[in-house]
């Protein structure tokens, strides 16, 4: 036999279960507002404000350095060094003996030439009277003078062999490598030279632009004419291979008026004073193209922040609805790097503010309690350790 509850019991379970509804009820509508309010709280972020400021930026291009003379140092003739009298590096006059050959075996050609001369020229001395008395022919006596001539002419190669045995400088400058020293046998068929003495009192830097690079900076330099271009292209500079730049400025002096077909570039040449003697050939480096950005709005590189290959910064901005301030995501589209700064060509203006740091933190729209900064602070570039 079935049987039932109370009514009264029933009544009081419902009561039950609806006061603990709607206390799970209340309990959720409580945390709603705390959650949304947490998320809504302006945190503080230091802020700047955007300059314009005059900016030297450099393009740099790998270079190749040469001394403004390379004269190789070869032997005219075949022989065995006898002296070296220079070592590498040292200063030398144009015409200054480098070297010397062993020539005992040409001073006997020549001695053997020289008496050959000698007895030719006894036979003309001989016929020459007989041919005034009609005693001999002419014939005899040019025939005589032709022998003497002959000996000669084979003396005189024979002294010049000799000479080309005393090898000298052919410039001013500087010895290279001496790889070959007494002993060694050399000749004019070498592929190696003997050394090669350089003047680098100037250096040659060598360099080369792409054809897009090459177009767009010919377009920028003032002047009709590529010798009037030339002229007007301004004072370049070298990064040496340690990092450091090279104190003396550069000239563009030359252009190559083609295109190599298999680099596709254009080759250009810079002509730098040495006289510390600081370069010589086969330095290498970076020649460094100047250009000058006037009174363009620049912001620190830390305020900015890459998305799918464009630059962003977050601009301050005060809300219609709330007049609270927010950061608000901006493209920016710049020009060139100097230091720590971008230039920049489009997206801000100056006397907007930015935030300054801490934007990888950030969200857009997010707001903040902006803790203005000075620009330089921000921009100052972080200090570099060296191991």
């Amino acid at each position: 036999m079935l049987k039932f509850k109370p009514m009264k019991t029933i009544f009081r379970s419902f009561i039950l279960i609806t006061s603990v509804g709607l206390l799970i009820s209340c309990g959720g509508e409580e945390k709603k507002p705390q959650a949304a309010q947490q998320r809504n709280q302006a945190k503080p972020y230091p802020v700047t404000k955007v300059p314009t400021k005059t900016l030297t930026a450099y393009t740099s291009y790998p270079a190749s350095i040469e001394g403004i003379v390379n004269s190789e140092v070869r032997a005219k003739v075949s022989g065995y060094i006898d002296e070296v009298l220079v070592d590498e590096g040292q200063k030398v006059k144009k015409d200054q003996i480098l070297f010397k050959l062993e020539t005992q075996s040409l001073n006997q050609e020549a001695n053997a030439a020289q008496a050959s001369v000698n007895a030719a020229k006894v036979d003309v001395d001989r016929l020459k009277p007989l041919v005034e008395k009609d005693i001999i022919s002419k014939v005899q006596l040019e025939t005589a003078k032709a022998k003497l001539a002959q000996a000669k002419s084979q003396y005189s190669s024979v002294a010049a062999n000799i000479d080309y045995g005393t090898i000298k400088s052919p410039v001013d400058g500087f010895v290279g490598s001496v790889r070959l020293r007494t002993g060694s046998l050399v000749g004019p068929s070498d592929q190696t030279p003997l050394t090669i003495v350089s003047d680098i009192s100037e250096v040659y830097g060598y360099f080369s632009m792409n054809e897009k690079d090459y177009l767009t900076f010919m377009q920028l330099q003032n002047g009709q004419t590529m010798e009037q271009k030339i002229d007007s292209m301004p004072n370049v500079r070298l990064m040496l291979a340690n990092g450091t730049i090279y104190k003396h400025k550069g000239k563009i002096e030359t252009v190559n008026s083609q295109v190599n077909p298999q680099t596709g570039a254009v080759s250009f040449r810079a002509t730098f004073d040495n006289p510390e003697r600081l370069l010589t050939n086969g330095n290498s480096g970076k020649i460094q193209i100047p250009k000058v950005y006037k009174n363009k709005p620049v912001v620190p590189v830390p305020s900015t922040f890459e998305q799918q290959g464009k630059k962003y910064v977050y601009k301050v901005v005060i809300k219609d609805s709330t007049k609270q301030r927010i950061a608000a995501s901006t493209v920016i589209e710049t020009l060139a790097q100097v230091g720590n700064m971008y230039v920049v060509k489009s997206g801000v203006k100056k006397g907007e503010t930015i935030v300054a740091k801490g934007v990888g933190q950030l969200r857009n729209k997010a707001p903040i309690k902006p803790q203005p900064k000075p620009f330089d602070s921000v921009a100052k570039p972080l200090p570099q350790s060296f191991r």
